[in-house]
């Protein structure tokens, strides 16, 4: 009888021992599946946006028509560049050309009157309203109509600050740096082409360029 007593406990450890090793596999099934479905709910990286494909509800008319709002941003654009004027219909009058100097001046001038924040547009920022998949590539004239082409004076003036761009700018004055880089922002300035999106950061300060300037929305752009 201590013989089966003895041999009925071994019996029992090992079924108990095969118990906690069932339970382990099953365990460790349960968290690879959960594991596995937590990959596949993960969000992927999200695609580099093209820039053909910003979708027209980024740009939305103003309250009182005089703006452009770019949603996405939340900045507002003047429909008509400098020198020109709105009349309620299209831009009228002749465009305003400023050097590097005058078009700064001038957006700290309108900031001080009116008590937002006017600039020069970034590089980048004034590049996103050219539609590149226009043909021919510019303006959308249904936003800014009768605006001029060509070169436009923007704020970027730092030898680096494209490097990180999404958009395809071209030369951006590589290899560049150092003292020889500050140097050059003294003399040179950044201007987007609007006919084609292209960029340059070797344009002379002194040249006479179009401005639009831009400001952050505010209540009154959106209230109808």
């Amino acid at each position: 009888m201590p013989l089966l007593n003895c041999r009925s406990r071994l019996i029992h450890q090992l079924l108990a021992r095969l118990g906690v090793a069932v339970a382990a596999v099953a365990l460790a099934g349960v968290a690879g599946g959960m594991w596995a479905l937590a990959a596949d709910a993960a969000p992927s990286a999200p695609a580099r946006e093209s820039k053909a494909a910003d979708p027209a509800s980024n740009w939305v008319v103003s309250a009182d028509g005089t703006h452009i709002l770019d949603m996405r941003s939340q900045l507002a654009w003047p429909r008509c560049v400098e020198g020109m004027l709105w009349t309620g219909k299209t831009c009228v009058g002749s465009v305003a050309l400023f050097d590097r100097s005058e078009a700064s001046a001038l957006a700290a001038e309108r900031a001080r009157a009116k008590g937002v924040a006017w600039r020069l547009p970034r590089a980048a920022e004034m590049a996103r309203l050219v539609d590149k998949a226009a043909t021919p590539p510019g303006l959308n004239p249904a936003l800014f109509p009768a605006a001029p082409g060509g070169w436009h004076w923007t704020a970027t003036s730092n030898v680096n600050a494209m490097s990180s761009n999404a958009y395809n700018y071209g030369t951006v004055m590589e290899g560049r740096s150092g003292e020889l880089g500050r140097q050059a922002t003294l003399v040179k300035g950044w201007a987007i082409n609007v006919s084609t999106g292209e960029a340059r950061g070797d344009t002379a300060r002194s040249s006479r360029l179009p401005v639009r300037l831009v400001r952050p929305m505010v209540a009154s752009d959106t209230a109808r």
